[in-house]
């Protein structure tokens, strides 16, 4: 029960990475803010939780519904101590010259953005009570990138590089930013990834893999845990890869 007593906003938390961190916080004693562009399915899983899960719409690609958000935690805890800044999307696979302004557009407001939206909002409140953690879902991508994902690749590039500037400016507020860099997994996006969900296109991409499996929602949420947990209060700029070794 390593997060007994804490409170956690994980963005994107109905599906996916944010799903498995959600379960994973909720079971080690959190009490833990679904935020979801899908509402419905956050309310879902919130109802599986029990008591100690809220569901909120939310699109990070707002800056009011960011606002609402945090005020809504405020309200009904009291504090923040963790924000997850899982939500993301990626562009179809292409050429760079391709891929259309839209496409680049909602990707830059979902992946980048949205860090600097919840940072405005989230960390006033943090530096009130004098801690914090943030943990930053980033990718393989930005540490090794892929062809055909270009634009993806660069941001969570910058996903690694704002987690580490981050870190360095808030440490004197007592406030750890960390950032976890899976590898793909089994989520709503792998299709996306891909460009089509095939066994041969699986094949290939576990091929890069030297623990030869993707990564699964536990295994992130199993990171996260001890990234937000007082056991890793001595880590702080880290962009952990959780990646079966395929930055190697």
């Amino acid at each position: 029960m390593r997060l007994t007593g804490k409170t956690a906003i994980v963005t994107g938390g109905a599906s996916g990475f944010g799903a498995g961190i959600v379960r994973r916080f909720q079971k080690d004693g959190a009490r833990v803010m679904i935020a979801d562009v899908d509402g419905d399915r956050a309310t879902q899983l919130a109802q599986e939780m029990g008591n100690y899960a809220t569901a909120q719409q939310v699109d990070v690609a707002d800056t009011g519904s960011v606002r609402d958000m945090a005020m809504a935690a405020q309200d009904l805890w009291g504090h923040i101590d963790i924000l997850v800044n899982n939500a993301g999307v990626t562009h179809p696979p292409g050429p760079l010259e391709d891929i259309s302004e839209d496409d680049f557009d909602r990707m830059f407001h979902v992946n980048m953005k949205s860090v600097f939206r919840t940072a405005r909002i989230v960390v006033p409140y943090m530096k009130e009570r004098g801690r914090g953690v943030i943990l930053n879902i980033a990718s393989t991508a930005g540490i090794s990138p892929r062809p055909r994902l270009n634009w993806y690749n660069a941001s969570k590039g910058w996903m690694i590089t704002a987690t580490k500037t981050m870190a360095v400016e808030l440490a004197e507020h007592g406030i750890r930013v960390n950032a976890i860099s899976p590898v793909a997994g089994e989520t709503p996006l792998l299709k996306s990834f891909m460009g089509e969900d095939t066994p041969e296109m699986r094949q290939k991409l576990l091929d890069t893999i030297p623990l030869g499996r993707f990564s699964q929602p536990e295994d992130i949420g199993n990171a996260a845990l001890f990234l937000c947990s007082d056991e890793a209060s001595m880590i702080t700029g880290v962009a952990l890869e959780v990646d079966g070794g395929h930055c190697i």
